[in-house]
């Protein structure tokens, strides 16, 4: 399938009301759809696609500042951009009015028989294992948090807020770890399964730096892929720094565009 095709798909199925499946509240500004998360103190913007610039947009920015600006639950705000999207000034602006610009990430997706096709094999000494109790979801998750360099009380707060999906929505998604002959968790990653849609989405893909290069993370790729498959999903996607994105492509994925979040802090 053909990058263009895949972005059409992302942009149809993937945005907008299906990015807010976890949102204890979400309203409409304008073009917008912002979600508020009480327990976490942050708010979340995000859009199907929609064109808009000059004055009307820097309403719009202040409008959103505005309304959380006003909600003492909410410190900060992220909003989620997408580079193909026909707004070429917003992240000037989101600038210009208090946000912060993180680094971009690669938007991946394909076709969960060119992933399954692209499984390495578990090598020796290592197995692959779906976490399902409480425990090994936390190990899972903990040792994503760790690659990534989260510091502790945002792991311990990622961990608990996945069990708390866990005992709520336990079919929303699955947790997969590579374990060593010592029964360490080496790897990690999440598949969650998107309602409505022809997608599952892949999340939280980690390896320790002395397991790397042995083919783990395309292993654990093409085993979520199975789930979507078995779930009725025709394709997986994945939103990916620069360290991953040569793996994934090597695991049956293509680059259909980038996003760039900015965030705003209260204060």
């Amino acid at each position: 399938m053909s990058p263009d095709h895949l972005l059409a798909m992302y942009d149809s199925q993937l945005r907008g009301t299906a990015e807010m499946a976890d949102a204890p509240e979400v309203t409409t500004i304008g073009p917008l759809l912002a979600a508020t998360f009480p327990a976490r103190r942050r708010a979340f913007v995000t859009y199907p696609p929609f064109s808009m610039d000059g004055p009307e947009l820097d309403h719009l920015i202040e409008t959103v500042v505005a309304r959380y600006s006003a909600d003492p639950r909410v410190d900060s705000i992220k909003w989620k951009t997408r580079d193909h999207d026909p707004l070429p000034h917003l992240l000037d602006r989101l600038r210009h009015h208090g946000f912060t610009v993180d680094g971009s990430e690669t938007v991946l997706a394909g076709d969960v028989d060119a992933a399954i096709a692209a499984d390495p094999g578990v090598p020796p000494h290592y197995s692959v294992e779906q976490a399902v109790t409480e425990g090994a979801i936390r190990q899972a998750e903990n040792l994503a948090g760790r690659v990534f360099q989260d510091p502790p009380e945002l792991i311990r707060q990622q961990e608990n807020e996945l069990i708390e999906r866990w005992h709520s929505a336990p079919e929303s998604f699955e947790m997969w770890a590579v374990r060593d002959d010592e029964g360490r968790v080496v790897c990690s990653g999440r598949i969650d399964f998107i309602d409505g849609t022809e997608f599952a989405g892949l999340w939280g893909g980690a390896c320790e730096g002395d397991h790397r290069g042995r083919g783990l993370y395309r292993t654990l790729v093409a085993q979520r892929a199975r789930s979507a498959q078995d779930r009725g999903k025709r394709f997986i996607q994945v939103d990916c720094t620069e360290y991953s994105r040569p793996i994934l492509e090597r695991a049956g994925l293509t680059p259909i565009t980038s996003v760039t979040a900015a965030t705003w802090h209260r204060g």
